[in-house]
């Protein structure tokens, strides 16, 4: 018999308009499953269950005409985003105690949508590294394999969502940050154009790399949580590209994109590394599906070659250089300090001649596939890595490894053309592979078509790990308290 928790987030958002659930016996029933879970997988940092249970009550009370496509359905905030009166901590213990007095653009648009959050996910610190491994919580842990990370930095997230303790999660991706979590557990994880999400109140974004965005297991239901987030703000400092008629939702319920020119490439961008045989496998059927579709997938050159990891480098190193009180520094991890050693090094000219031959070699690479809707490729050069993997190395071996093991996402950040991980694969003993869809910068709406399309040639991709169903419903049901917890 089907669970709560087996529902999508747009199933369970139709049971509350059916009065089959309520928002707050959702909230209930995934709280338990957070208190049964969270440690386990490593997921949040702090849950916040008087204030969901409040929420949620309210969301009930809300009349069914003024209910949006998510009203009612349980959530959650990276630990990186600001949330007013809930401890945020970046992912470090330098901030263990930190409360904010504001909540980020993306936090009201979630709760004037009526989506509940449980709290706050795990990710690595500062937002610096692509598995969630700090000090403020647990290890962010596959639910496909315990003994594999769930990445980073938004790897509490996807941690939440694989393991089914909420069914959509809000994110963030500077490098990488939610399609790498995505990649690896098996999930869509969707980085929007540059300027369709608001990164306010505070900050100008980083040099436009960061964004937030929303992680799923259906297409569906991130387009449905990009709609949430997708609100125009005055002030921005980018022009936010326009909405499609119908919505995100409608864009991936339609899953009609027309047909397409698809640039594929496997060589790695950022390292000269070689990539796994399953990522190439999953390129391979993605493009077997894609062609299937209608659409003509072509060989392409990369965009950028490994010639464009020192300049990235740079950035990233100066990205690290986020205030942190003085006295609290000896809080960071190794590799905090490691970057933001070198990014203290770097002059502001040196830092603007990066910025510029970074930009000259995108717009290079942007001609060479100017004939092509969409690109395709590996999200990453390697299915999976062992939580500590990275961290027990050396700090600069640790980097290194880092963008070895990543070498395709960061590029798209650079570009800020909208860009999904898709969990189009699987390895030998099942765990999930993704493969990244890249498409042109401010066409989300024919992205999104086109993954809900090859949504429906793999047959699905709402599919449980084992851990889903090892916390039966009357142990979960019996459990009191949560654990964790923090109003």
């Amino acid at each position: 018999m089907a669970e709560p928790h087996d529902l999508t987030a747009l199933e369970q958002a139709a049971a509350i308009r059916r009065g089959e659930l309520s928002s707050v016996e959702l909230v209930e029933h995934h709280l338990r499953r957070v208190d049964a879970l969270g440690d386990t997988l490593g997921a949040f940092v702090t849950v916040t269950p008087e204030r969901a249970r409040a929420a949620a009550a309210a969301a009930d009370a809300v009349p069914a005409d003024r209910r949006g496509p998510l009203h009612g359905v349980p959530t959650a905030i990276k630990d990186l985003t600001l949330t007013a009166g809930v401890r945020t901590t970046f992912g470090s213990a330098a901030f263990a105690d930190f409360v904010p007095p504001v909540d980020a653009d993306v936090v009201r648009f979630m709760a004037a949508a009526g989506l509940v959050s449980l709290g706050k996910t795990t990710t690595s610190e500062l937002g610096c590294s692509l598995y969630s491994e700090g000090l403020v919580a647990p290890p962010a842990r596959n639910p496909w394999g315990l003994g594999y990370t769930a990445g980073g930095s938004s790897g509490g997230a996807a941690a939440a969502v694989a393991g089914g303790l909420v069914p959509v999660a809000q994110g963030s991706d500077g490098g990488g940050s939610l399609r790498i979590p995505a990649s690896l557990c098996g999930l869509v994880g969707y980085k929007p154009s540059r300027g369709l999400v608001s990164g306010g109140p505070l900050g100008f974004g980083a040099f436009g790399l960061p964004t937030s965005g929303p992680l799923g297991r259906t297409v569906t239901d991130v387009a449905a949580l990009l709609d949430v987030l997708a609100q125009p703000v005055a002030g921005e400092p980018y022009l936010p590209p326009a909405a499609p008629t119908g919505g995100y939702l409608g864009a991936a319920r339609d899953a009609a994109p027309g047909r397409l020119r698809i640039g594929r490439f496997t060589a790695p961008m950022l390292a000269d590394e070689p990539v796994h045989p399953d990522c190439v496998a999953a390129v391979d059927r993605a493009a077997a599906l894609l062609t299937a579709a209608g659409h003509e997938v072509v060989d392409v050159p990369a965009p950028l070659g490994p010639d464009a990891w020192p300049l990235f480098e740079t950035v990233w190193y100066v990205l690290a250089l986020a205030p942190v009180p003085a006295e609290r520094e000896s809080d960071l991890l190794p590799l905090t300090r490691f970057l933001r050693a070198r990014g203290a090094a770097v002059g502001a000219g040196p830092l603007m001649a990066a910025l510029g031959e970074l930009q000259a070699q995108v717009r290079r690479g942007v001609r060479r596939t100017a004939g092509c809707d969409l690109l395709l490729c590996p999200t990453l050069a390697a299915p999976q890595a062992p939580v500590g993997a990275f961290a027990s190395l050396d700090p600069a071996d640790d980097f290194d490894q880092q963008r070895r093991f990543s070498p395709y996402c960061a590029i798209f950040n650079v570009t800020g053309d909208p860009s999904v991980s898709l969990p189009v694969g699987r390895t030998g003993d099942g765990m999930p592979v993704g493969v990244l869809l890249t498409g042109r910068y401010g066409d989300d709406a024919t992205l999104i078509a086109t993954a809900a399309q090859l949504e429906h040639g793999c047959g699905g991709w709402d599919q449980h790990p084992a851990i889903w169903r090892a916390v039966d419903s009357a142990n979960v049901n019996s459990t009191s308290g949560v654990g964790r917890a923090s109003s």
